[in-house]
């Protein structure tokens, strides 16, 4: 009974004892306990707070006010000033205010947007010289199980960490215009409202994606958050800093709404026109003709792209997201029962 009120009495003073010696708590936590802490410490620093404001006229006074319309997190992508965060997050913005770890406060410029992709360019105005961005990691390599961690500020919290693991890859999830953003991370690292925007780090403390939404009946984290995997952003936002949006290769043509062609049970794409001079045109590909006031006869329905599949518009313009102007690609379509393939050069979109 001594020996234990002895050990009792010992296990009790040592957090005193640890004081008094100013020792380093941290030498007392778990390997995995430091690395969050540790990359906690280096990242935070590059995670900002992003706040938007819209005008709105007074339905009394008549006159135009500047209210808050949204807040979310976004992170240093480079010292001069240039930051990160989700399209949805600045959507409809008036005003841009950009608040730094040290509560420093910038007002912004949008300098791109890419709603497909949910991704967003700022720059701070006046920029402090001691910004640091994050080093960037490879979302190729990760695999499911492998921990991860996300910062931003929940709820306007500012600066709050969160820790899971990779939870799947390759989900699918809607971008704000509609469009399907493709190979998203899914993690069960709490992502709540004021989240998105913010980094999604590995063990290495790595930028490995963009926090952008959750899954949940409540709209607060149920353990299924969705990022945009880095390599993802690291071939859209380039594009937004030099040319304020994404230039997707096109090969000249109108296409049949998602709706004309659910409507009318066709399987693949219609198209609708065929321009001029572009590179469909060279390749002999038709487009629809009106045979009637109430008859249209298709042209070239297209099926494939190389060799992926295409239902409807999203898949098309996914399939040509994947290669750069200059590619040449093989189009298959049905043109009267009949199965063509054409080879066209991709042109840049103007």
């Amino acid at each position: 009974m001594r020996s234990f009120l002895t050990l009792f009495i010992l296990l009790a003073a040592l957090p005193l004892a640890a004081q008094a010696k100013n020792v380093d708590y941290l030498s007392f936590a778990t390997e995995d306990e430091r690395n969050s802490t540790e990359i906690f410490g280096r990242a935070s620093p590059s995670v900002v707070y992003v706040t938007n404001t819209a005008l709105r006229r007074s339905l009394f006074s008549r006159n135009v006010q500047e209210i808050p319309r949204g807040a979310g997190s976004g992170f240093i992508w480079k010292d001069s000033g240039l930051i990160v965060t989700n399209f949805h997050v600045i959507a409809g913005a008036h005003r841009l205010i950009v608040t730094l770890d040290d509560q420093r406060e910038f007002e912004a410029e949008l300098i791109g947007v890419a709603p497909e992709k949910d991704l967003a360019v700022l720059r701070i105005e006046n920029p402090p010289d001691d910004l640091v961005s994050l080093p960037l990691g490879d979302s190729s390599e990760l695999s499911v199980g492998r921990k991860v961690l996300a910062i931003g500020n929940p709820f306007g919290l500012d600066t709050t960490l969160t820790t899971g693991v990779v939870s799947a890859l390759g989900r699918e999830i809607q971008s704000p215009s509609g469009r399907t953003i493709r190979g998203v991370i899914q993690t069960d690292a709490a992502i709540n409202p004021g989240n998105s925007g913010g980094p999604l780090l590995n063990s290495l403390g790595q930028l490995v994606g963009v926090n952008t939404a959750i899954y949940s009946p409540s709209g607060a984290s149920a353990g299924i958050g969705f990022a945009i995997p880095v390599n993802t952003v690291k071939d859209v936002v380039p594009q937004l800093i030099a040319y304020g949006r994404i230039l997707h290769p096109i090969i000249g043509v109108e296409l049949a709404s998602d709706s004309w062609i659910q409507r009318n049970r066709i399987d693949g794409v219609p198209i609708v026109h065929v321009y001029p001079g572009l590179p469909a045109a060279e390749a002999g590909l038709t487009g629809a003709r009106r045979v009637s006031r109430r008859e249209v006869e298709l042209g070239d329905v297209i099926t494939h792209i190389d060799d992926l599949r295409i239902r409807n518009r999203d898949d098309y313009l996914s399939a040509l997201e994947k290669f750069k102007p200059g590619d040449k690609v093989t189009i298959r379509t049905r043109r009267d029962e009949e199965e063509l393939d054409f080879v066209v050069e991709l042109i840049e979109s103007q």
